[in-house]
């Protein structure tokens, strides 16, 4: 932009205020036009509209489109692969190899493309425990994407902390940027490189806010572990009693909208860490899923988005008017609302709490129709689920999901972001799962009464007391019956839940239809698992489901 304006935009005078003394030269960064170090909400508000970046809509919140890229491109997503990552690295379809040479000859670019133009910096810390906390820095092109990261990092409000801030990871975000096939060795245009050795990622071609919270997602999930720390795609909430429970799912299965409970106070909506001392949020803000939310239905994420400092990503708005209309689904199924996590009522402020889970929940949405909307299993019943990670991709999350869901096993549930292999994860999770004495529930956010495009999505009501009766122990009143397949126990009965909602054989026509579908599922766990028996152990390779005999 600085190329082609050369009169001040509305916060150049302000923009080296509150930069670090730790500069942009020492990334290789120089010649650059100017600087904008931590500028606060209202100047990148300024900043964003000035370059026409975005609009303000109606109540306050800053309207972006992202064009192309209104999703992850999960599949340019690579790890330079090097000493220090050799043999650390789950490498595989979501970490692909990528050559130290390939990346500094790319970088060399980067660096000679970004000469003589503006940026943002904001630095900030990932993890909300300072035991563990890492210090970031994101340097951007655009304005709103140093607002995205202000909002869904840990903010420095102290300026002397922030002149003195040295990032132990930075991430740098090109989204005007193209890599070249031929010369970059990358699928397409667009690449997202993490290099651990040089504590540095690269994010190319593509203006999605979410690669930048997802790769300190996943530089987390792999530094961490070597802590003793175990890394979480998960939500947390905690209750008056100071029981945490966890919501672990893939986009469009229910984090955020299940773990926002007025009833319990929210620790976070996605990335969490569970050391020896408790459960932490990685990250200061929300990301949430936005598409046709109810005010009825989802008070406090949807008062978000008439909420000056919130980014919406993707969503319609009348531009005579400025009023949103979040069910146009016309630029992508996946809009998104970033906000502070201050926003929401009854959060805790700290991002930390010192107690541990009392209950842990593996969200899945099942397309198939099949699957109970609750069981309770054991810890290697746990540990089998939480690797195979069944659930449907939902459409929009990924470039390339068209619109009917995708069913998909993503490990951890979270795969494209897991660096180590699953059963690291996984065997941390079971041990402190023992250790603490807490509870697995697979709950099931998809559909009953047939399958996609025949039956229905699971009333959120009825998700809700189910998940209500788990976490204050009513569930343990009630009786329960051994599913045939999977072997875990479903409760046959539940305060405020018709009993037929809980056997989803009932709201099926045709019953042996609903049993073939079932061993079909059975039949694609077993053929995901083998992926993994190697390394596991055999009582984890026994809680897999048997196939139906009819």
């Amino acid at each position: 932009m600085s190329k082609y304006l050369k009169f001040k935009t509305p916060a150049a005078s302000q923009a080296t205020d509150l930069a670090a003394d730790f500069g942009l030269s020492n990334h290789g960064l120089i010649h650059l036009d100017r600087v904008y170090w931590n500028l606060p909400t209202s100047a990148l508000y300024e900043e964003a509209v000035f370059r026409n970046e975005g609009a303000v809509a109606h109540g306050g919140p800053l309207v972006v489109n992202t064009g192309k890229w209104s999703a992850r491109a999960a599949q340019d997503k690579y790890v330079v692969r090097e000493a220090t990552t050799e043999d650390r690295i789950w490498w595989g379809e979501y970490n692909r190899p990528y050559d130290p040479e390939k990346f500094n000859a790319l970088f060399a670019r980067v660096q000679a493309y970004l000469q003589d133009e503006e940026l943002f910096v904001q630095d900030c810390w990932a993890g909300a425990d300072p035991e563990y906390r890492m210090p970031v820095r994101i340097i951007t092109e655009k304005a709103w994407h140093s607002l995205f990261a202000r909002n869904m990092f840990i903010t420095v409000r102290d300026r002397n902390e922030l002149k003195e801030h040295v990032p132990e990871f930075t991430v740098i975000a090109v989204p005007d940027f193209r890599t070249d096939p031929r010369v970059d060795g990358t699928r397409t245009d667009t690449a997202v490189i993490i290099n651990f050795a040089q504590r540095l990622a690269l994010i190319c071609n593509t203006s999605y806010g979410g690669e930048i919270k997802k790769t300190i997602f996943t530089v987390l999930n792999f530094l961490l572990p070597l802590r003793r720390v175990l890394s979480m795609h998960c939500s947390a909430n905690v209750g008056p009693e100071g029981d945490v429970a966890l919501f672990f799912g893939l986009s469009g299965t229910g984090k955020t909208t299940l773990s926002a409970d007025p009833g319990r106070r929210l620790i976070g909506d996605d990335e969490h860490g569970w050391s020896d001392d408790g459960v932490f949020n990685f990250e200061g803000g929300c990301y949430a899923k936005v598409i046709r939310l109810s005010a009825e239905h989802e008070p406090q994420i949807w008062a978000t988005t008439r909420r000056f400092g919130t980014i919406l990503e993707n969503v319609v708005m009348d531009p005579t008017s400025r009023r949103l209309d979040l069910d146009d689904d016309r630029y992508t199924e996946n809009t998104r609302a970033a906000y502070p996590l201050e926003f929401i009522p009854n959060v805790v402020p700290e991002g930390m709490v010192r107690s541990h889970p009392k209950n842990v929940i593996l969200l899945t949405c099942d397309a198939q129709g099949v699957l109970p909307p609750i069981a309770r299993l054991d810890p290697d019943r746990a540990v089998y689920h939480f690797i195979s990670g069944y659930t449907s991709k939902i459409a929009g999350t990924e470039i390339g999901l068209g619109i009917e869901p995708e069913i998909t096993f993503s490990a951890c549930f979270g795969a494209p972001f897991m660096v180590h292999h699953p059963f690291e994860y996984a065997d941390m999770l079971k041990q402190k799962m023992l250790h603490h004495g807490a509870r697995c529930w697979l709950v099931n956010t998809g559909w009953v009464g047939g399958p996609f495009g025949v039956g229905k999505r699971i009333s959120i009501r009825h998700t809700r007391a189910l998940l209500n009766a788990a976490l204050d122990g009513r569930l343990d009143e009630v009786e329960y019956r051994k599913d045939e397949l999977f072997g875990f126990d479903v409760p046959t009965s539940c305060p405020g839940v018709p009993d037929e909602v809980l056997d989803p054989s009932s709201s099926w026509g045709d019953k042996d239809e609903y049993w073939r579908r079932y061993d079909g599922l059975a039949a694609r766990y077993i053929d995901n698992f083998k992926l993994f028996e190697k390394g596991c152990p055999a009582e984890v390779r026994a809680a897999g489901p048997r196939r139906w005999k009819g």
